[in-house]
């Protein structure tokens, strides 16, 4: 059975699956509906997404609002330095950030809870990423927040990202319209 943890900010869960591994490779579960919900996973997804991008990419900081997903995300090739955002003006951690490496040597998850942005830049040659989300895509409700904004300090590992017009353009946290923050 996996196990979870939970995290500094609340809601936020590292999973770590049951791998078994021999000289073939290995297999694990990455998502099972009756053990994630005995480790204390209790969400319902609705899409899977993957993504594919080359070292240094950034893809985020990124979020829904309204119809704001959960995510359950993995590295299945390579690795990257994973970031949320708490975007929960109620939470004690609200505008804190939590990162960690995911890779396809760890096999670790992360849930983040909806009510967070969430991004991630490749340290490896390319990466993989696998998204299992709780709501399904809706662009008008698409919302980003600017990856290097200087209240957040934000010590990405890599100084010049390969980003895309959107999060070049994202508004930093202090000027997000109150409406696209998380009541």
């Amino acid at each position: 059975m996996p196990t979870a943890s939970e995290l500094p900010l609340a809601g936020l869960q590292l999973i770590e699956p049951c791998v078994f591994g021999d000289a073939r490779g290995f297999f694990f579960e990455s998502w099972n509906r009756r053990s994630y919900r005995e480790a204390g996973l209790e969400a319902e997804f609705v899409q899977d997404n993957f993504s594919r991008s080359r070292r240094g990419t950034l893809r985020g900081l990124h979020f829904q609002n309204p119809a704001a997903q959960g995510k359950l995300v993995c590295v299945l090739v390579g690795s990257v330095y994973d970031v949320v955002v708490d975007l929960r003006r109620s939470s004690p951690t609200f505008g804190r950030w939590h990162g960690l490496e995911l890779s396809e040597s760890n096999h670790l998850q992360l849930y983040v809870p909806p009510g967070f942005a969430h991004g991630f830049v490749v340290t490896s040659d390319s990466a993989i990423f696998h998204y299992k989300c709780t709501a399904f895509y809706e662009p008008a409700a698409e919302r980003a927040l600017r990856w290097d904004d200087p209240d957040l300090a934000i010590p990405w590992p890599v100084s010049q990202p390969i980003l895309s017009g959107k999060d070049t353009r994202a508004p930093r946290l202090c000027e997000l319209p109150h409406e696209h923050l998380f009541a």
